[in-house]
């Protein structure tokens, strides 16, 4: 008797039972109707045109030390080429053209930037600040006679970017320790391995008040 009625509710349970056929058959009928009820909320919204510009070259302003330069240029040139072969700002140097050495730091909005790697296009309505803004001829930024003063330069090529990422680096940070400085100056690369230097310079002209200028650079008894 007990093994009929076992059976009997075993039957019923199983009819009752939801297969994972059925199941899934649910879920997609549920789905598809909340889908097709929230169509409108989910289509993509709509955007302004944005113009296309390219491939040809294409109106460019740039504020470059303070000044507005009106040139024209195809929006696949970076910052570094415009500034080199259409301004003929050549302070900034292309040496790894990647991104990863900072040869060519400027800084942008006050910020250091590798201007290899920013469209000049893009740096339209920004304030670009490069080396040849550090000197008037005739007084120096403290940062530049420290590194005569530190012998913080071999062959030159990593200089002006260096030069940029120290001046960016003190306007933030004005009496740094020799651990910030190294890795506030990480993205910039020396291959004639004057970091010593370089470091030492960036201290100096800390100490020097670095908001000020400065006679030319040797005008100061070198250190020994």
């Amino acid at each position: 008797m007990k093994d009929k009625k076992g059976a009997s509710r075993k039957s019923r349970e199983s009819k009752n039972a939801l297969s994972r056929r059925d199941f899934l058959r649910a879920g997609a009928t549920v789905s598809g109707g909340l889908l097709a009820g929230n169509s409108r909320a989910i289509a993509a919204p709509t955007v302004p045109e944005t113009p296309v510009l390219g491939p040809g070259e294409a109106p460019v302003t740039l504020r470059i030390n303070g000044s507005e330069n009106n040139i024209h240029l195809e929006p696949r040139v970076t910052l570094l080429d415009a500034l080199r072969n259409h301004l003929d700002i050549t302070g900034a140097k292309r040496v790894c053209d990647r991104g990863t050495c900072g040869a060519c730091t400027v800084m942008i909005d006050g910020n250091p930037v590798y201007s290899c790697s920013v469209l000049a296009i893009e740096a339209q309505g920004h304030e670009i600040t490069t080396i040849e803004s550090l000197s008037d001829g005739n007084h120096f930024d403290p940062v530049i006679s420290a590194f005569v003063n530190n012998d913080a330069q071999q062959c030159g090529f990593c200089t002006p970017g260096f030069v940029m990422a120290c001046r960016a680096f003190l306007n933030k940070h004005p009496h740094p320790t020799l651990d910030q400085v190294k890795k506030g100056l990480s993205g910039n690369l020396c291959r004639c391995g004057t970091y010593h230097g370089v470091e030492h310079a960036v201290l100096e002209a800390a100490g020097m008040g670095h908001a000020g200028v400065m006679a030319p650079p040797g005008a100061q008894d070198r250190k020994s």
